[in-house]
């Protein structure tokens, strides 16, 4: 028994802090921060895609007169995976915006598109991975990615008006280099396809900070000269960054070989707690109790000092049968757990009743009616508490000329007509059963007050309370009229 013992505690904290990080690692007990120094999943993928881009905030925009004028994006990217949560991109993207605005009134509306070259660096954060629980048992095929960094662009822009200066069409130009750094942010949506490719929805946001990235940033130059235009012409809203957006659907082909997952679709802390859960499940088979525990109270014999408890009692750590009210009826059995009574009245206390008129009448009647009991959300009282009812009817007939309600109520649980219908019900079962024991009709009038009600009113719901409380609230009492 010792060595088992020993084993089971020698288990558990083994358990906890000698597991490798590494989920296909020899199990040493020394703890590793998570990595993939020893190459054992993919952290290398290939990304392209397209879509749709628009440009969103500058002198002109992708929507104009309740229209939206389409432009393209295309991009491809390499991708790194540093660890489980995080990687990086350098991207590459190529693309067209289309955009118009209305200029001046002499000049009308002008039109430009925009063809654009960037090359970025990407931060990828995995959401999922963070947010994801490590009890999750179902399998992991959807990803929610955010992104964000910073790059170099080159554009083209031609604009032109349907006015005065229709004929010519102003044209900017800005090389691929640190002459116009961006920045971007994004969210992507991704899906498993295999162990090989994934597809991904993405969204893009970039904020240029250029004025000129819509075709209308250039000042200065002749207004007969095709490359340039008039400040006022170019110039319709200064110092304002040009932004711009894609919307694209792509496939990321990842690296290596076909038997291992991408670090991406990797959880460490998932792959602990399955691990924990095995070790849990073998250390179950492990036997405690070698002589057994007989009575299946969770005490081992060995331990047991009432060998024989009753099936589904309630012991303490010995194993003995609780009593909580001392009364020598076990609360298995005890029909009043916290107020002592002998055993032949199920562990109640013995109510006496002295068939005589007092001021206290009423509260000699409501006594005597403890205990009563019926058939499961029915009003047919129980066998067991006839006896009750007949003390109840004694000190009745012994107070004739006097009037009573006899009021039932119920606990919480429960719909409010159900049991409003029930408590009457009940009532006036009991107010039927005393006259039948010769208590006048005309002493007593029934009413149901469900559980608007409560002896304990702390018990709504019910789940609040103790069962004894709920009990005391399941109750028939009289109130003089």
């Amino acid at each position: 028994m010792k060595k088992k013992l020993i084993l089971l505690a020698a288990a558990l904290p083994a358990l906890i802090f000698a597991q490798n990080s590494n989920p296909y690692g020899s199990g040493s007990n020394e703890t590793k921060k998570f990595n993939n120094e020893s190459r054992l999943f993919k952290d290398w993928s290939v990304s392209l895609g397209g879509g749709a881009a628009f440009l969103q905030s500058g002198d002109l925009t992708s929507f104009y007169d309740g229209k939206v004028n389409w432009g393209w994006n295309g991009y491809i990217s390499v991708d790194k995976q540093i660890n489980h949560t995080f990687g990086f991109s350098l991207i590459y993207s190529r693309g067209e915006t289309k955009q118009k605005a209305m200029a001046r009134p002499e000049w009308g509306v002008a039109s430009a598109y925009t063809k654009y070259d960037q090359i970025a660096i990407l931060g990828d954060v995995n959401l999922s991975n963070l947010m994801r629980r490590v009890d999750n048992k179902s399998e992991f095929k959807w990803a929610l990615h955010a992104y964000g960094g910073a790059g170099i662009q080159g554009f083209t822009t031609s604009m032109q008006d349907e006015g005065m200066y229709k004929r010519y069409p102003a044209y900017i130009h800005q090389d691929l280099d640190q002459g116009s750094v961006y920045w971007t942010t994004g969210l992507g949506l991704k899906y498993k396809l295999s162990r090989l490719i994934d597809i991904e929805m993405r969204a893009m946001y970039v904020f240029s900070g250029d004025d000129a990235f819509d075709g209308s940033g250039k000042q200065g130059g002749n207004a007969y000269d095709p490359n340039f235009a008039p400040a006022a012409y170019m110039q319709l809203h200064p110092s304002r960054s040009d932004n711009d957006f894609t919307v694209n659907l792509g496939l990321s082909f990842k690296l290596g070989k076909s038997n291992r997952t991408h670090l991406a679709w990797f959880d460490p802390l998932q792959d602990v707690y399955a691990k924990t859960s095995s070790l849990e499940n073998r250390v179950k088979d492990f036997t405690v109790c070698e002589k057994g525990d007989n009575d299946n109270d969770g005490v081992c014999d060995d331990w047991d000092r009432q060998l024989d408890t009753p099936a589904g009692a309630r012991v303490d750590g010995a194993g003995v049968a609780l009593d909580l009210d001392l009364d020598g009826v076990i609360d298995l059995y005890d029909k009043c757990v916290t107020e002592p009574g002998p055993i032949e009245n199920n562990g109640c206390p013995i109510v006496t009743t002295t068939p005589a008129v007092s001021n206290n009448v009423v509260d000699e009647i409501n006594k005597s009616l403890q205990g009563v009991e019926f058939e499961l959300n029915k009003a047919i009282i129980r066998k067991t508490s006839y006896g009750i009812l007949d003390n109840a009817a004694d000190v009745l007939k012994s107070v004739q000329g006097q009037q009573f309600l006899v009021v039932g109520a119920t606990d919480a649980r429960g719909s409010v007509p159900l049991n409003l219908k029930l408590s009457k019900n009940r009532a006036a079962a009991v107010v039927s059963y005393l006259v039948k024991k010769g208590v006048p009709a005309t002493m007593l009038q029934a009413e149901g007050r469900g559980k608007s009600d409560l002896k304990y009113p702390e018990c709504d719901p019910a789940s609040n309370c103790e069962e004894w409380k709920n009990e005391a609230n399941r109750r028939v009492y009289f109130i003089s009229k």
